[in-house]
């Protein structure tokens, strides 16, 4: 049976122009100019710093015309993207479309202007007219399969915190080009893959308990006898009474630690990864 959600926590929005591929070249982590028309990726748009201020879905539709598909819990991320726009033939314009996150069989009934096939389980409906479908199920539960198939998360509390491979970008989909040439914090990513300068890793963990911690805040890791605070919770849902969570900590973490969540010590279990994050 298909699960139809409605994902109104995002925002679409149209990049268009002669100068529109060119221009998200230029400040993207990911190959604008070899990503298929029609394709999409996970990507990131960096500070100078190499710090990501924003994580979305880039869908090409052709050279000159992309959409975004953005988390709105974000702080002003299109603000930072259309930053050095006035300096390019490229337009930004939010649409207000129906988003559609699809869990299980894919209806052929259900024909959508966009289809992205987010795995082989999961996919999102972009639609500028609202599509004849029932909602059945709630954003924790299309949260819940973002974070079990290691797809991250930024939200304000950690725009600005991380390089793209502290959240395992470099094994995801297109979502990084290293052979692209340069773009806003090119410098400090290309530095952390060839140097090694990247210490950290996002891993998925696992508990039964009620509570939901918040984003931003941290877990606990067991040495000899004691415990201390490790790590960053940067996506965290309850659904059904199991907690999970993606949390960015040390990429050298010994096989057999011991994790556990603070507020309450539910024991955590890191749970395995769809991909290599040594990609």
């Amino acid at each position: 049976m298909a699960t139809f959600i409605s994902l109104n926590h995002y925002d679409l929005v149209e990049v268009a122009g002669v100068d529109a591929e060119k221009y998200l070249q230029g400040q993207l982590t990911c190959d604008v100019v070899h990503l298929a028309a029609g394709a999409s990726t996970l990507t990131a748009h960096c500070d100078p710093k190499g710090k990501m201020n924003s994580l979305f879905r880039l869908i090409k539709l052709s050279a000159e015309q992309f959409l975004i598909l953005m988390p709105k819990n974000l702080f002003a991320p299109l603000d930072h993207l259309k930053k050095y726009a006035v300096f390019s033939k490229v337009t930004f314009q939010v649409l207000d479309w129906q988003i559609v996150g699809l869990i299980g069989e894919k209806c052929g009934r259900i024909q959508a202007q966009i289809t992205l096939d987010i795995d082989e389980n999961r996919a999102i409906l972009l639609n500028p007219t609202p599509l004849d479908v029932t909602f059945n199920g709630d954003e924790k539960q299309w949260l819940c399969a973002d974070i079990q198939a290691g797809l991250p998360s930024l939200s304000a509390e950690t725009q600005n915190e991380f390089i793209p491979q502290a959240l395992n970008l470099q094994a995801i989909e297109q979502a990084i080009s290293f052979t692209k040439g340069c773009y806003i914090g090119q410098e400090t990513v290309a530095r952390a893959k060839y140097r090694g300068a990247n210490k950290r890793a996002m891993y998925v963990l696992s508990g039964e308990t009620t509570v939901t911690p918040k984003i931003g805040s941290e877990i606990e890791m067991q040495l000899e006898t004691a415990w201390r605070k490790t790590g960053t919770i940067v996506s965290a849902v309850n659904f059904d009474g199991v907690l999970w969570l993606q949390v960015v900590m040390n990429n050298d973490l010994e096989e057999g630690t011991s994790f556990r969540l603070p507020e309450d010590g539910t024991i955590l279990k890191i749970e395995p990864l769809p991909y290599s994050i040594n990609s």
